[in-house]
């Protein structure tokens, strides 16, 4: 069961291991990890999912029959599974747009690469967890390695210091709020066991239960900040655009998916509790919190993002946007009855992060690979003429960005928008349903200013230069992946739904 975690642990000490008697040959630590990442999305098909876990505090006995150990800390079940496949799927990609700047001496490719694979196992452990401890501790995992990361490039010394400074502040100060709002919740239930919440004393008396819902909004807004939510995403342009692209990448992605899948886990274990106990307020206040930040997002992202001349600080402030339309179903909670469809809320925000993160890495893996040899994405000027003098790297970049607009021909946006609205309209949540497409018809011209760009002529020669084998293959698997969900979107459905 805990066979991807252990791999993905591996990888990293191993990267580190064989750096310290290769030196200075960069290709063994890289090919060692980009091999270990590979292994752990395929060791999280290997290993059954279930819903029994491990490090369990007790024993249930269901029926007088079978003993089973309830109250886990770590629970591998389908959605985890997904959740570590798309986490080592995104430190693959990563890594092959970082190779450039590794081949050239940018980055030292030891720690780079440990980092990236510390990175991934905490996203991995985050995927099965199953307490409050266990989940804290591993998004710090996945977060902290990042603020190197971002500072760790030799030709950006200067920018990139100040943004991991900016992502350090900002996020020391996201995880006292999610720590304080784990403390009050804990105080309320006498449990950190998330799934363990339902048969908890939550509110055996109304005293209580303001410290509980204080606690529950406590722990989403402090994940808000994970996800760069609106308004806690000052940390969000300023980072993307001083971290080397790849690391910017990874950061609007795998960050993003840890930040989502925490607040999943705990949306999902703590309604479970409202829901046990005949009581709305969990719902309420989940809900309320959950829509304001998704409002604010789509509002604000898209609205700031229509005047970005940067390349990056564009994609920064549409991930910002995009993490408004992962957030909407779960703002449906707050108007949801008991008997509501609770499980279609969290699967449509699941489906929409499957869906955004294939197209994000597609478009920051465009950006890379049209730009060889440079060490940002440059302006929206320098995309000028590229689309006659890198016709395959330009179409696949529009292709993502039409995807993240929802238009055809790359369906998949549109598929995921829908099964947004879709949720929304099932609970009722009109206003917010309207909000999700009134936002998507004005992101429009936040997409079509880049691909205008492309195909715009340009005042001297576009720079066609080859791009790095390892970018375009990035390019490639992710542009590949993004037909195949517009030719087949079921198959996210399924993935998505196959937890329940």
């Amino acid at each position: 069961m805990m066979l991807p975690l252990l791999v993905a642990a591996g990888t990293a000490l191993a990267a580190l291991v064989v750096d310290l008697f290769t030196q200075p040959r960069w290709r063994w630590p890289y090919g060692v990890a980009l091999a270990g990442a590979a292994l752990t999305a395929a060791a999280a098909f290997a290993v059954q999912p279930r819903q029994i876990g491990t490090f369990c505090a007790g024993l249930a006995a269901p029926g007088g029959t079978e003993v089973m150990p309830v109250d886990c800390a770590y629970v591998y079940d389908a959605r985890a599974r997904l959740i570590t496949v798309l986490v080592a799927a995104l430190t693959v990609g990563a890594l092959l747009l970082y190779a450039p700047a590794l081949r050239r001496g940018d980055s030292p490719a030891g720690e780079t690469v440990f980092l990236f694979a510390c990175a991934m196992t905490g996203g991995v452990a985050l995927a099965a967890a199953g307490d409050l401890i266990t989940l804290i501790v591993a998004l710090e995992t996945l977060t902290v390695p990042l603020y190197a990361l971002v500072a760790l490039h030799r030709r950006r010394a200067g920018t990139a210091a100040a943004a991991s400074v900016t992502f350090f502040a900002t996020s020391v100060v996201a995880t006292a709020v999610t720590l304080l709002g784990a403390a009050l919740l804990y105080l309320a239930s006498g449990t950190v066991q998330l799934r363990g919440l339902v048969s908890a004393p939550l509110f055996a008396g109304d005293d209580w239960r303001p410290v509980a819902l204080t606690g529950l909004a406590l722990i989403l807004v402090g994940l808000g900040f994970k996800v760069a939510a609106v308004p806690l995403h000052a940390w969000a342009p300023a980072t993307y655009e001083g971290a080397p692209v790849p690391v910017a990448a990874f950061l609007s992605t795998a960050s993003k998916l840890g930040g989502v899948a925490a607040i999943l886990i705990v949306v999902d274990g703590v309604l479970a509790t409202g829901a046990a106990g005949d009581d709305r307020s969990m719902f309420v206040t989940a809900g309320i919190t959950l829509a304001v930040l998704a409002a604010l997002s789509m509002l604000v992202g898209t609205l700031v993002a229509l005047r970005q001349r940067r390349t990056v600080r564009l994609l920064a402030w549409s991930s910002v946007a995009q993490a408004g339309f992962i957030l909407a179903p779960l703002g449906g909670l707050a108007g949801l009855a008991l008997a509501g469809p609770v499980d279609g809320l969290l699967d449509a925000a699941l489906v929409y992060t499957v869906f955004f993160l294939v197209l994000e890495l597609a478009a920051f893996s465009a950006v890379v690979a049209l730009r060889p040899g440079a060490a940002d994405g440059g302006t929206l000027a320098d995309l000028h003429g590229l689309g006659r003098g890198a016709p395959w790297r330009a179409a696949a970049l529009t292709f993502a960005l039409v995807g993240l607009a929802g238009l055809p021909p790359m369906l998949a946006g549109l598929f995921a928008k829908i099964t947004v609205i879709q949720a929304l309209l099932s609970v009722d949540s009109y206003r917010l349903a309207l909000l999700v497409a009134l936002v998507s018809v004005i992101g429009l011209a936040v997409y079509w200013r880049p691909v205008a760009a492309l195909y715009r002529a340009a005042d001297t020669p576009a720079d066609a230069a080859p791009a790095h084998w390892a970018p375009a293959a990035a390019l490639a698997l992710a542009t590949a992946a993004g037909v195949v969900l517009t030719v087949a979107p079921q198959l996210v459905y399924a993935a998505v739904t196959a937890w329940r």
